[in-house]
């Protein structure tokens, strides 16, 4: 980044007339080598091994700007390395309200006008608002006709731009003064409001104080029931604060278990990190059925156990009593309050019981209460149970289907079975669409054909399937004609030295049939041959794969001896389906606990 003057082309033009001089010199043109120079300048300030460019005040200008920013243009008329266009122009920042600085409002003090002006509105007569804008009421005849009565002059407000916390400010335009005699006379009322209640209080007292011990007793009763009543109140000095005694209940000592540590299961019960509340008991569905033995059993636990659902019907029919004139209270006087609850809970057996009686004898019916049920009446249920001849029950009641603490018959990604109910060549997928990809999407009757589509080209080998495209299949089959070929020839050039040689010992007779005994026998040697080659290979595969489970063995019997922190990862080895000499390997290997000669294998 470097600085360039960016002029208009008069003030360039008259720059190169400058340079030129007297002798009509071409101007001096920039070499290469203070180019590289500059550019060597460029990068060493972007390094950090030279001092940044500075502007006209002296502040360094970051040199990793690029030069389309630094760049002032030509109309700016800058000189020197600068970043003052891109800054907010002091001509075009718009006037604010200023903040602190009160607005005198209202009418203006001092000598009335006794004659209309002009100018003035013609409805009041001020000089400081037109007539559509005069908030008095419109006279039958203005002040303009009359000359009479003319309102007063106000301040004038000023109209300034706000910004976004001058728009926002409610203290705007605040005079501290009016505001200070507002609050003296609300603080000399209250004084005055507080004085009189307290002599109307010694007043009483003293009365009080010459009454008997009865009326003293009452007025102990009283003072009571406003201690208990004193939550209802507005106390001086205390002050309860619901958020901070919430935070004080639900914090806990560092030493107790968190309460979702209890059950680290994602479908047990649910925790709220803001309010630290676990409602469920997050051991329902563990072996411990005994919610006593439990260290926590749940925030509900509490509030439904004992005589907590008792006590909250209490406060309710407290507050319900208290709205209709009863003075009662949970806390103040309990024992008042269990009494009128029974009481009403008489009388509310009473209303419903003369409820039912009156409209009875008004409409009758009381046999049909005193019916026996149907059961009894037709000596006979709707229950359908059908029996075998052992006595077990084959339909009607069966039991209920037990069901598992884990989610079931959740399906996902429009997906119609669940993952692990389709199952082909080791592989687990969907059956709704034969998808072997875990959390895929559900492709449906599409996703089946195209499945079925590409087994088709799959052609099962021994006893697993070994997926082989077509042109392998050919190439294999190929290579197995060639090895008969060849088998063929070489067979046939023994026969034909076997045949030399009985030609020559025996008759043209005899070896006509030793020839055909011997094709015969060749053929069955053939036979035999290809047999014992399978055999032999088989064999070969066999041996090779016990050898291998062998060292497998050795290895993983090695490794479990190591230190787990010294054991190597296993996250690189190549995954694959075992062959069938393999299988065989691992069964011939595989240690039979109930085999009494078991112990002996290893020796």
């Amino acid at each position: 980044m470097s600085f360039q003057l960016n002029m208009p082309p008069s003030l360039v033009a008259k720059k190169l007339k400058e340079e030129q001089g007297k002798d009509d010199d071409e101007p001096r043109k920039q070499s290469r080598e203070e180019w590289k120079k500059q550019r060597e300048l460029e990068e060493m300030r972007k390094a950090g091994t030279a001092p940044a460019m500075q502007d006209e005040e002296g502040k360094d200008i970051n040199p990793h700007i690029p030069q389309y920013i630094m760049q002032a243009p030509w109309y700016f008329g800058a000189e020197t390395a600068t970043l003052k266009h891109q800054r907010q122009q002091p001509e075009k920042l718009p006037e604010y309200a200023p903040l602190g600085v009160a607005f005198k409002k209202g009418v203006k003090e001092g000598p009335v006008a006794v004659k209309f002006r002009k100018g003035a509105c013609e409805n009041c007569g001020a000089m400081t608002h037109k007539k559509k804008d005069c908030l008095e009421r419109p006279r039958k005849i203005g002040a303009k006709f009359t000359g009479e009565k003319i309102a007063p002059d106000e301040y004038i407000v000023p109209v300034m731009k706000h910004d976004y916390d001058g728009k926002r400010d409610t203290w705007n335009g605040f005079d501290p003064e009016e505001h200070q005699k507002k609050l003296q006379e609300e603080y000399r009322e209250i004084e005055e409001a507080k004085r009189t209640l307290k002599e109307k209080s010694l007043d009483e007292s003293l009365m009080t104080a010459d009454d008997g011990g009865e009326k003293e007793s009452k007025g102990g009763e009283s003072d009571g029931e406003d201690k208990y009543y004193a939550e209802e109140m507005d106390m001086p000095g205390q002050k309860f604060e619901t958020k901070q005694r919430i935070t004080v209940r639900n914090l806990r000592i560092r030493e107790d278990t968190a309460k979702y540590l209890y059950n680290l299961d994602i479908n047990s019960a649910y925790y709220d990190p803001k309010t630290r509340s676990m409602r469920e008991n997050p051991l329902k569905n563990t072996s411990k059925e005994d919610i006593t033995e439990l260290k926590f059993g749940g925030d509900n636990f509490v509030r439904y156990s004992g005589d907590a659902q008792d006590m909250a019907k209490r406060q309710l029919f407290a507050w319900e009593a208290y709205e209709r004139g009863n003075d009662i209270h949970l806390q103040a006087d309990p024992t008042k309050l269990e009494l009128l609850h029974m009481e009403f809970e008489k009388r509310k057996g009473e209303f419903k019981k003369t409820a039912k009686d009156s409209i009875l004898d008004k409409y009758g019916g009381q046999e049909y209460l005193e019916a026996p049920p149907k059961q009894l009446l037709l000596a006979q249920t709707e229950d359908y149970i059908e029996y075998s001849r052992t006595g077990s029950v084959i339909k009607g009641q069966e039991k209920a289907a037990i069901k598992s603490r884990y989610e079931e018959d959740v399906y996902n990604n429009n997906h119609k079975s669940v993952w692990g109910s389709f199952w082909r060549d080791g592989k687990w997928g969907y059956a709704c669409c034969h998808s072997y990809i875990k959390e895929s999407y559900c492709t449906g009757e599409a996703g089946r054909k195209a499945e079925e589509e590409s087994n088709l080209l799959v052609i099962p080998s021994g006893s697993r399937a070994t997926e082989e495209p077509a042109q392998a299949i050919q190439q294999k089959q190929k290579k197995k004609s060639s090895k008969k070929t060849k088998r063929q020839e070489k067979k046939k050039k023994k026969k034909n030295k076997k045949e030399s040689s009985d030609s020559e010992s025996d008759d043209s007779s005899t070896s006509s049939s030793t020839s055909s005994s011997s094709s015969s026998s060749s053929s069955s040697d053939s036979s035999s041959d290809e047999e014992e080659d399978e055999d032999t290979r088989k064999k070969r595969l066999l041996k090779e794969a016990l050898e291998q489970q062998k060292s497998h063995d050795q290895k993983i019997s090695r490794l479990l001896q190591m230190d787990e922190r010294k054991r190597p990862y296993n996250s690189l080895v190549e995954v694959r389906a075992p062959t069938d000499e393999e299988m065989e390997a691992f069964r011939l290997k595989q240690r039979r606990v109930d085999d009494p000669m078991a112990q002996f294998l290893n020796d």
